[in-house]
Parts: C-alpha cells; sequence; structure tokens
C-alpha cells in the first residue's frame, strides 16, 4: 500500500545547530542584559562551541538560552544565581539537564512563553535584516533535499521548531515545498498526538508507518504508548544525540539505528 514518514526537522533533516547557537546568544543578551553586558566576541564563540556540545539535551529552542545563561555562570562565578552552576561543567549539563531545567527556570523567575517568544524575535529580525546569513548558518544533511524531492512516500514533519522556520528552510536551501497541512511545529502539541492523528485518518489506512527521530527520549515516549504499537521508530546516527544514547537506541527491540545513507534510500 505505501509508505508514511513522520519526520523530525533538526537534526534528522536539518542541521541547524549553528544558527541555533548564535541566535539564543543574541536572545540571551537581550534578556539579561546587565549579565551578559562584559561577555566579548571570544566568550561567544565558546557558547557557540559549547552549544555544538549540548545540542542532544535540548527539546526546545527556548532551553538553549538558559544553557547560555549557565555556561555563563560557570565561566564567571561572580554572577551566579542559580544553585547548580557550582561545580558544574559542559559534561554535568549533558547528562543532568533534565534535571537542571526546572531548577533554573524557578531559581531565576523565568517564563517559559516570554523566553520562546524572544527566541522567535531574534530569529525574525535575523531573517528580516541578512536572510543569506541566516539561511547559511543552516544546513541539510547530505542527499537529504534530494531524497526528500524524489519521495514516493507520504511525507509528513513533526518538529518543535517554529512552522515558518522550517518551511522557509525547506523552499530556499533544500527547494523543497512541504504542504502546510503535513508540517507540525511547534505550537500542534505533544509528537505521540500527531502520530496518533496521523493513524488514525482514513486516508492513511494500510500505510505502513515511520517515526524518525534524533532524540532518544522522544522515542521512549512513544514507546510507553500502547496506541503507537504500530509505528516502526528509528534513531539517526547523525544527528543531535550522543554515543550512549545510540547504544540503548541499538539495544531497544522496537527502535532501529538508522544511517544517513540508510534514510535516504529508504524516503526514495
Amino acid at each position: 500500500m505505501g509508505d508514511l514518514y513522520a519526520l523530525d526537522f533538526d537534526g534528522v533533516l536539518c542541521d541547524s545547530v549553528g544558527e541555533t547557537a548564535i541566535s539564543c546568544v543574541k536572545a540571551a543578551k537581550l534578556r539579561w542584559p546587565e549579565l551578559f553586558a562584559t561577555v566579548d566576541s571570544s566568550l561567544e564563540d565558546w557558547f557557540v562551541d559549547q552549544m555544538r556540545i549540548l545540542r542532544p539535551v535540548v527539546e526546545t529552542g527556548y532551553e538553549t538560552l538558559l544553557i547560555v545563561r549557565l555556561l555563563l555562570e560557570i565561566k564567571n562565578p561572580s554572577l551566579r544565581t542559580s544553585s547548580v552552576a557550582n561545580g558544574l561543567t559542559v559534561e554535568g549539563i549533558l547528562e543532568k539537564w533534565f534535571d537542571i531545567l526546572p531548577v533554573v527556570m524557578k531559581e531565576w523567575s523565568e517564563n517559559k512563553e516570554e523566553l520562546i517568544d524572544l527566541f522567535d524575535v531574534v530569529r525574525d529580525e535575523w531573517v528580516e535584516n541578512n536572510v543569506d546569513a541566516w539561511l547559511g548558518a543552516n544546513r541539510f544533511f547530505p542527499g537529504v533535499p534530494d531524497a526528500l524531492k524524489f519521495s514516493s512516500s507520504q511525507l509528513y514533519i513533526v518538529s518543535t521548531k517554529r512552522g515558518r522556520f522550517a518551511d522557509l528552510l525547506l523552499r530556499e536551501l533544500a527547494g523543497v515545498t512541504i504542504p502546510p497541512e503535513r508540517l507540525y511545529a511547534l505550537g500542534s502539541g505533544p509528537k505521540v498526538e500527531t502520530l496518533k492523528m496521523l493513524q488514525k485518518r482514513p486516508e492513511h489506512q494500510g500505510l505502513t508507518l515511520h517515526f524518525v527521530e534524533d532524540r532518544l527520549a522522544t522515542l521512549k515516549n512513544v514507546i510507553k504508548d500502547p496506541e503507537l504499537n504500530g509505528w516502526n521508530l528509528y534513531l539517526v546516527d547523525w544527528g543531535y544525540n550522543t554515543q550512549k544514547d545510540r547504544e540503548e537506541a541499538a539495544n531497544h527491540s522496537r527502535i532501529n539505528l538508522l544511517q544517513l545513507s540508510d534514510f535516504t534510500t529508504k524516503l526514495k
């Protein structure tokens, strides 16, 4: 009957970590101008480098602002206001971010929606002022644009990225147009609910269902829900995950570890 692929965006289709890192530093300087007043270009470059390491723990973009502030506290003890920064390392953030996130949100009296909105504003201004530079800070993984263009499968994007940014990247960098009704982005609700909705559609009955992700935690959430037992699950080995994640996935009966060459072949 055919195949349906639900595809994560960042870390599966697109390598956006460079743009995300630069945008989060810009946003952090706006959110906490007094704290970041003394941050020079070399420290900004260090932030960007560390975000490349820490990207696997990020589920939604706003978290990167908090990570950058935490990195600042690690670098400059005189600016510490959180209880977690003392003795913390980049490796510690990588291992414990799930526990750290609610602590710093509370201790810094931060608001998730305000951080999301600020991140959007920074990206929108960058796109408006210099779209070529913004696009240039992103790249699609090798072979992905052609695989999307020539795929004979039903393709859906299921992402926590803001839809307008994913759409712009698909059109301008990959040369691909995904209809808006096939693009589920930030604000569409949990991915597990999107997958349930997709599998229930009459036009999808009889299709083989595939969900491709780069976050092991997201796949585990799918596995927890018996309604989603019909999905074939894949963790990509080129995205924003760690060696530990990949080893765990390889030993899980429900999860297939996917290589980029196999992925692009499957889509076609």
